[in-house]
């Protein structure tokens, strides 16, 4: 029996020993991952505050202790804004945001606000007056309209981007395209569907003017040479295409003589004409005289 006895306390005995290393190893963890998080004291509620991602942005009263009397003066319930003043400034943190897991972001007025209230009411100052709810109203617009911090993580790695033609196939390697076109869908225009098609890498393949070969047009083609496919000059009563002028235009016979000589009707006919003119012009003079 007293075997048994001693067995069943040594058992008990390293029970409790575990558990009491499990509770603590746990203690441990949750110490260390709690201690990850750090907190980012701003010295002011606007401006540019740096930290690690995910750390905790937060404020001091101190900092927003003029905008907490002069939103308390505002609020017009006869409030005690020196008493909420001073009140707020005994506040060493303020919790406002967090830095993001990103190059930088933003803690906006609105945040701030919303945090500088709930600590102005957590003082349970003599400050807020007779209507408490209307004074904490008007702190959080004035430190919205007045507070907003820039957050810069200062442990941000920026992603590192492939080396052109890393993700590819190299011109005039075994990449599988064609003409230097990638054969994956995916690196063509168009999304991964296949349906687009990227300019070649290389245009040595493509027919091009040599230099000195090409051939004037006045010497491939001479001013008495036909035309390219109009074969020889046709000539009449030899057969080949019948080329006639186009319309029904015909040119006028002619009489053989110079078109320069004055002929001997026309020249009577001027001299009838001068007659007449000059018995009419007698004949008007006169019955003006008359």
């Amino acid at each position: 029996m007293r075997k048994t006895t001693i067995w069943q306390t040594t058992r008990k005995a390293l029970t409790v020993t575990a558990l009491a290393t499990m509770v603590t190893g746990g203690a441990l963890l949750t110490a260390g991952t709690a201690s990850a998080a750090a907190t980012t004291l701003a010295n002011a509620c606007s401006g540019t505050v740096n930290g690690g991602m995910g750390d905790t942005v937060a404020i001091t009263g101190t900092s927003v202790k003029e905008l907490v009397r002069a939103g308390a003066k505002e609020a017009g319930t006869l409030a005690l804004y020196d008493v909420a003043a001073n009140d707020i400034a005994k506040v060493n943190t303020i919790n406002v945001g967090a830095v993001p897991n990103a190059a930088g972001g933003a803690v906006e007025g609105k945040a701030i606000g919303a945090a500088v209230r709930q600590a102005v009411k957590n003082t349970k100052s003599w400050g807020l007056g007779l209507n408490p709810e209307k004074t904490l109203d008007s702190i959080e617009h004035k430190v919205t309209g007045s507070c907003g911090l820039t957050t810069v993580a200062t442990n941000y790695v920026a992603p590192t981007l492939p080396t052109p033609g890393t993700t590819g196939p190299q011109q005039g390697g075994n990449g599988g395209g064609t003409n230097g076109l990638p054969s994956s869908p995916s690196l063509l225009p168009g999304g991964s569907n296949g349906t687009g098609y990227a300019p070649p890498r290389d245009y040595g393949n493509l027919p091009v003017a040599q230099p000195g070969v090409a051939v004037a047009p006045g010497v491939r083609y001479p001013a008495n040479s036909p035309l390219p496919g109009e074969g020889a000059p046709h000539q009449a009563g030899q057969g080949g295409p019948d080329v006639r002028n186009a319309g029904n235009a015909e040119a006028l016979a002619t009489d053989g003589m110079p078109g320069g000589d004055v002929q001997l009707p026309m020249l009577l006919a001027v001299l009838v004409l001068a007659g007449v003119t000059a018995a009419l012009v007698r004949t008007w003079v006169l019955r003006r005289v008359s």
